[in-house]
């Protein structure tokens, strides 16, 4: 992508982490998956860990983040470039077949002391017992595209102490909780000897796996995902504590086309679906369980937020663009855009910043003055800060923007 051209095809990367689905992703990029092998994610963006690729006009590929650090004033915008000085976002495609961790991430403050910490220490960057992978913080937006499952923050308190008092194994938390401690409660589950989590836990998976087992548990119901969480999981003689906290956090479930914010100090565990997903330009994941990584709780503890979460489901507001709808959060890295035109229809759109748009459905035309780009479903492209681009689809289309707030 030289000075003159505006817009370029982009090409991001396939994650195969083992807890994704092996269909929707390869599908969605129209590309073949004969082994099966996982396709958790799909990175779009320009995160040293795997930068997508810019492919030229004659099929050349450049790395995004090289792409950037050549020239970042004309492909982010001075604005941009002066508060972030990279892009400040990464856009991502996520199909969960399996649960993710139980996890939390850190502030901006706190990731750049802790990053410059372990870096200190001489801890490698791709060290299993890494805690940061960069400096910064990473508040995250994700919207449905199916049917949607996760654990979002801690129960309401007189909601925790309803499903605490209902599930006869868990009674014993409630003298800790009390009438809201929840640094307690969590500080007590977090850091039981294993012996006590087995001791705890199985009497209570004892009961609920003959159900699970039976087709009788619904998704809404704690007992279904602690079952399911104990058969993804659990080793002989190791219970994962984290089963403690799916009966700790609210579950949510999200239509597709609804939106949900997670901000730094909100834990949380994606449960089940496929997602779009918008995120500081940043990979530090702090874990507290239903994982097989790196778990180090007295870290986790130091950046979770004790306190209640009321689930705040987000839908779109209108754009100034036809079709456009944008999916608002209160953080300055990132911006969620959709836009869904009809057979035939045009839009015309100006990127804020290196803009990534991603065909998710139907296909159309890109063309920023006399450069034209065909978009077809699974393809992305970038435009660089300030260019106007005119889509005009050739069948039902939606497209999503990463971009930041104008």
């Amino acid at each position: 992508m030289d000075n003159s051209t505006k817009i370029s095809k982009l090409q991001g990367k396939v994650q195969p982490y083992a807890w994704g689905g092996s269909q929707f992703i390869p599908a969605l990029l129209q590309q073949g998956n004969p082994d099966n092998k996982p396709a958790a994610e799909y990175w779009m963006g320009a995160h040293d860990n795997a930068p997508a690729d810019i492919i030229t006009a004659n099929g050349q590929k450049q790395p995004l983040n090289a792409l950037v650090a050549q020239d970042p004033v004309t492909i982010l915008g001075k604005t941009v470039n002066d508060r972030f000085g990279r892009l400040p976002y990464l856009f991502k495609v996520l199909d969960v077949k399996d649960m993710l961790s139980i996890q939390v991430h850190p502030e901006k403050t706190a990731a750049v002391e802790a990053f410059a910490a372990e870096n200190k220490q001489g801890v490698a960057l791709t060290a299993p017992n890494r805690n940061y992978k960069d400096d910064n913080h990473k508040p995250e937006l994700m919207l449905a595209l199916s049917d949607f499952w996760l654990l979002h923050g801690f129960k309401p308190a007189h909601q925790l102490k309803q499903v605490l008092q209902q599930t006869p194994e868990l009674q014993f938390l409630l003298p800790v909780f009390g009438e809201g401690n929840y640094a307690a409660l969590y500080k007590t589950v977090m850091e039981m000897d294993q012996q006590a989590v087995n001791d705890h836990l199985q009497p209570l998976l004892d009961r609920i796996l003959p159900l699970y087992e039976k087709g009788a548990l619904k998704k809404e119901q704690e007992d279904f995902w602690a079952a399911r969480a104990f058969n993804t999981f659990c080793e002989p003689g190791r219970t994962d504590r984290g089963i403690f906290s799916i009966y700790l956090f609210n579950v949510v479930n999200l239509h597709p086309g609804e939106a949900i914010f997670q901000d730094a100090g909100i834990l949380h565990a994606y449960l089940e679906g496929q997602n779009m997903e918008i995120m500081a330009n940043s990979d530090n994941v702090l874990r507290g369980g239903l994982t097989n990584k790196h778990i180090d709780v007295s870290e986790l503890m130091k950046h979770v937020r004790f306190e209640p979460v009321v689930p705040q489901v987000i839908t779109g507001v209108p754009g100034k663009a036809k079709g456009e709808e944008i999916f608002p959060t209160p953080v300055n890295d990132f911006e969620l855009h959709r836009i869904s035109l009809k057979a035939g229809e045009q839009t015309t759109v100006t990127a804020t910043t290196a803009d990534i748009y991603f065909v998710y459905q139907g296909s159309a035309e890109a063309t920023a003055g006399s450069e034209h780009l065909p978009l077809k479903k699974g393809e992305a492209m970038l435009a660089k800060a300030g260019t106007g681009v005119q889509f005009k689809s050739t069948d039902n289309t939606v497209i999503f923007t990463a971009t930041v707030p104008a």
